[in-house]
């Protein structure tokens, strides 16, 4: 049994037991991936793998346990291999954030220009995706830190801190007749096309959520992932645009006027997300603290280096 064959028991679970796509990602040929497998359940004994000809269907129960162990087993390596990096070079290295699209614009930029100053031998890296991407790529080792504000929290494989709250603000163009509409109701704004985030990101749920809560139809014309794309479609009239406030800046040239909308969508938060029981460099912690100031770094590291309680689900091991 070896590391290689461990790998490729766990990118199957992930690429959904196609082989070509798991020899893709460990950069090596589907006949070998092939071989590796043959052997591991020669020496075990047991199938590891369901299959329909040549084509694997999902695992079966040993293979599942095995998934199980190697998971744990790949992770711990992984701590064996960042143990020296994380004490020889604890003032240089790669910081990677995966955040939305949102954040990344609006939200960051004076943080990373903070902590570019205290770290400047650090480089940056900043990987956009929905928060179930940026879930995915914290439990795959792919990112240190992930911003977003649903799913990180959800999760007992990773530890989440609060950033801040935000609201949902409206987006129209000056003569839009939403500028006078006092007091601004849902029911006034289920009249008009919407333009806002799709399903899963940026408090989507949220807006879904009040809507169904007032018995009314969102008629959402447009759904986007980036918060300028919905701003675009927006200015050349196609509907209302339901965006992040701190997405909603308007410049004194601006078409668009930003309408208040905290009362009628519940608030949202943006968590910072860490893998649970994983080494960090001090930088890490340290990018922590610039976003929130109220941060105790040794509730940081107490709550990132522990694993769960009792009480807790049981945490499915990757890395």
């Amino acid at each position: 049994m070896n590391f290689q064959q461990l790998k490729i028991i766990r990118e199957a679970a992930r690429c959904e037991f196609n082989l070509t796509e798991v020899a893709n990602t460990l950069f090596t040929s589907q006949s070998g991936v092939s071989r590796h497998i043959r052997d591991l359940e020669d020496e075990l004994g047991v199938e590891i793998f369901i299959r329909r000809g040549k084509r694997l269907l999902g695992m079966t129960e040993p293979g599942k346990a095995l998934l199980t162990i190697a998971e744990r087993i790949l992770d711990e390596a992984g701590k064996v291999r960042r143990l020296a990096d994380v004490f020889t070079n604890e003032t240089s290295g790669i910081l990677t954030i995966a955040t939305t699209h949102t954040q990344a614009r609006y939200s960051l930029p004076k943080i990373i220009k903070a902590f570019r100053q205290l770290y400047p031998n650090v480089r940056l890296e900043l990987n956009q995706g929905s928060p179930q991407e940026i879930v995915t790529m914290l439990l795959a080792g792919e990112a240190d830190i992930g911003i977003a504000s649903e799913q990180l929290v959800n999760n007992p494989s990773l530890a989440a801190f609060p950033w801040f709250s935000w609201h949902h603000s409206l987006l129209v163009p000056k003569d839009h007749e939403l500028v006078q509409a006092q007091p601004l109701t849902l029911s006034s704004l289920s009249r008009f096309p919407l333009i806002t985030y799709r399903q899963g990101i940026t408090g989507r749920s949220r807006v879904d959520r009040a809507f169904q809560a007032a018995g009314l139809k969102a008629d959402v014309v447009l759904s986007a992932q980036d918060s300028d794309v919905v701003k675009t479609y927006v200015q050349l009239g196609l509907g209302v645009g339901i965006l992040a406030d701190q997405a909603c800046e308007t410049g004194q040239n601006d078409e668009l006027v930003r309408i208040d909308a905290q009362h009628l969508f519940d608030p949202s938060t943006v968590w910072l997300g860490l893998k649970r029981g994983q080494l960090q460099r001090n930088y890490v912690w340290q990018f922590l603290e610039l976003c929130n100031a109220n941060l105790s770094l040794e509730e940081i590291k107490r709550q990132a280096l522990s694993y769960q309680t009792e009480d807790e689900p049981a945490i499915d091991f990757q890395i």
